[in-house]
């Protein structure tokens, strides 16, 4: 991914979600002793964003609320996702056959609205593609008739739970330090809850849990996973609503991960009636046949957001700071790393201060 450095750093890594686990993926795998901190119990536990996302990796969808750097990212890390999931010790599931936007013949002017956004801000070379009633037939023969849909080729999907799991069982030789929180990080050193432990290098990628070093917020999310025998979803679906996008996301062998709440509360509770009955209906409005889907699991979590909903990287001597992911973490973890990565151990001699936004 990066040049790094020669081998025999000792790195400290604050926090064990999607960004730590890349990172001791990849600096561990380089020959540097990596350890890492986290106050979960164990690599299973579920307090991490990461684990509650669908995996959808769509850039150019993503540019509705985000910029052309995000998109960047994006691109980046669809072309690193297959090198690093080639390396690990267990399969992923991983497709890259494009997504789809669909919309109501009610809601038309809403989706203009999108594409139009959408087309202003993509780069030369990259658009949604309209798509024909027979076409859409063809690509999603579950979907209903009659929506209006664009295909976004290139776009596609990880299953996130496999890939959380998975980088934690392929880091060789990490320390994982769990149920052992991160207070603060300081350039060199982590302030643990015995003392501070002194690193060559420190990566706080705490999520949330960077507060108050950082003004980070959490907005909760929420997700469903219905299991639905027979349905036979392929791609990734957003529906553009005049209100809210909702996305359905397949996994084999028969589960659509359906969500797309974004609520400015830092609520960890169970999922709300009305998320459960919007998202819901609306899904059921264009794939019929989850009609006899089963729920099989809920979840709640809060993404990591910044005031601007952009992610950020700092970089000085001794210290790493990742933070912001918002819910773009999946499309653009493996790029933001590379970045990080690369302006600490890219050039000769050590960096000056300096922050990537």
């Amino acid at each position: 991914m990066t040049a790094l450095p020669a081998r025999g750093l000792r790195i400290g890594i604050a926090g064990a979600g999607l960004l730590g686990r890349l990172l001791a993926f990849t600096l561990s795998r380089a020959g540097h002793r990596v350890e890492v901190h986290d106050p979960a119990e164990g690599p299973e536990a579920r307090g991490a964003a990461g684990w509650t996302a669908a995996g959808m990796l769509s850039p150019l969808a993503e540019l509705e609320t985000a910029d052309e750097r995000v998109f960047r990212w994006g691109l980046r890390s669809i072309a690193l996702w297959p090198q690093i999931l080639g390396a690990l010790p267990a399969p992923v599931e991983f497709q890259l056959d494009g997504s789809l936007l669909v919309a109501h013949r009610e809601d038309a002017g809403a989706a203009r609205r999108v594409l139009d956004l959408l087309a202003r801000k993509a780069p030369a070379g990259h658009a949604a593609q309209p798509t024909s009633t027979a076409d859409l037939a063809r690509l999603e023969p579950a979907l209903r008739g009659g929506l209006h849909a664009w295909l976004l080729p290139g776009e596609g999907r990880i299953h996130t739970v496999q890939a959380m799991a998975a980088l934690a069982a392929g880091s060789p030789g990490v320390d994982w330090h769990w149920g052992s929180p991160v207070s603060a990080v300081e350039p060199g050193r982590l302030m643990l809850a015995h003392g501070p432990v002194g690193f060559d290098w420190v990566f706080d990628v705490r999520g949330v849990g960077a507060r108050p070093q950082l003004p980070v917020r959490g907005v909760r999310g929420e997700i469903f996973w219905l299991q639905a025998p027979g349905v036979g979803l392929r791609r990734p679906v957003r529906l553009l609503h005049a209100r809210y996008r909702v996305y359905l996301v397949p996994r084999a062998p028969d589960v659509v991960v359906v969500g797309a709440s974004e609520i400015e509360s830092e609520d960890r509770s169970p999922v709300s009636l009305r998320t459960t009955v919007e998202l819901l209906a609306a899904a059921h409005s264009i794939v019929p046949a989850l009609s006899e889907a089963r729920i099989v699991h809920s979840e709640t979590n809060l993404r990591p957001s910044l005031p601007d909903n952009l992610p950020s990287i700092e970089v000085e001597p001794g210290r790493v700071r990742i933070n912001g992911l918002f819910r773009h973490g999946w499309l653009i973890a493996p790029g933001l790393v590379e970045t990080a990565l690369n302006a600490a151990f890219g050039a000769a001699g050590e960096p000056g201060a300096e922050v990537i936004r």
